[in-house]
């Protein structure tokens, strides 16, 4: 089959033919029809230190799908060939405490589908049953092949009820821009998204954000005075993983504010610790989806809001054949776009 896939040590990729994944009795494969590109696909690309901890080579990357069941283990019941799906891509162990607890997305023993193991740049996938998740008919290829950072958004935007709350989002990046969607649909009063790339920050204007303001020219006090806030934000969503932009939320911020993280930094930072104290902050970090209550909520918020449907979908901008896989990438590296999608079809 087709695979991009890391096959030495350093820097770059390789289209190539590989073995197609066997299925095992409590196992799913799935032909792969679309693929989003992600931040962490450039950085295994680019081969940085991290990359070169987490990968075990030769090995396919990719872990944002959609695909279509061609094959189920001789123990699974629930799925059958045909069905379409996409998949959560953090494997875990099942055992340790989070695990028995129910709290999967917090296993200490997780394998990132594309990024410790073989993903889903490929022709073809397979994945444990329990991290399938089959889409109703009105999910589109496109659609389906961006749940995975749409449940980034979605965890992280869905912290606290954000019903008349003035919400600060920054980062117009693909999930930036969703969970600002998001918090327009959960009944934000005012959302309003910062960044320094004006291409991002219009996506995040026609996703329903109610101002966009690039941060290299305005200054988030100004913007609160235009908005006829007299108080500070009450949640903040951060998606950048820049030092700067974190130092101006949390100066934006209302007492008893909250915010949560998902950007993740280049390396460590300091932030103005008294400020959290004594305006009794609360900080919490994300990451990835909940297993699997993010999945249910994202599909019956698209399900009921075909508003909201359209903002997420607009986040796609390019779309390229998998053989053009490096036109791909370089589009997304220059970060001049949304969310780039692989046609495997």
């Amino acid at each position: 089959m087709r695979a991009l896939a890391k096959m030495q040590p350093g820097p770059g990729l390789e289209l190539v033919d590989r073995p197609e994944p066997q299925c095992g009795p409590w196992q799913v494969k799935i032909r792969v029809l679309r693929a989003g590109l992600c931040g962490t696909d450039l950085h295994l690309q680019q081969w940085d230190d991290w990359a070169a901890e987490q990968m075990h080579l030769p090995q396919t990357i990719g872990h944002e799908f959609y695909g279509e069941i061609v094959e189920v283990g001789s123990e699974v019941k629930e799925l059958k060939p045909g069905d379409r799906c996409s998949g959560e891509g953090h494997l875990v162990c099942g055992y340790c405490r989070n695990c028995r607890a129910g709290r999967r997305h917090q296993c200490i023993r997780t394998v990132g589908l594309g990024v410790n193991t073989d993903g889903a740049f490929a022709d073809y996938v397979v994945l444990p049953v329990e991290n399938v998740w089959k889409h109703p008919d009105w999910v589109d290829p496109d659609l389906g092949a961006i749940f995975d950072p749409l449940g980034n958004a979605t965890h992280t935007a869905l912290q606290w009820n954000m019903v008349g709350e003035d919400v600060l989002v920054t980062g117009a990046g693909p999930i930036g821009v969703m969970a600002a969607a998001i918090a327009r649909h959960s009944g934000a009063r005012n959302v309003v998204v910062t960044d320094l790339s004006d291409y991002r920050l219009a996506l995040a204007d026609a996703a329903g954000a109610d101002k966009v303001v690039n941060s290299s020219t305005t200054r988030l006090k100004d913007v609160q005075l235009g908005l006829g806030m007299k108080e500070g934000f009450d949640i903040g969503l951060e998606m950048s993983g820049a030092p700067r932009a974190v130092a101006e939320m949390l100066d934006n911020m209302n007492h008893g504010g909250r915010v949560a993280m998902l950007g993740l930094p280049a390396s460590d930072y300091a932030i103005n610790w008294g400020r959290v104290i004594t305006h009794m902050l609360t900080i919490k970090g994300i990451y990835g989806r909940e297993m699997f209550e993010t999945w249910y909520l994202m599909t019956s918020m698209l399900s009921t809001s075909p508003t909201l449907k359209d903002a997420v979908r607009s986040v796609i901008t390019h779309r390229f054949a998998a053989e053009d896989w490096e036109e791909a990438f370089a589009v997304a590296r220059a970060g001049q776009c949304g969310k780039v999608i692989l046609d495997w079809s």
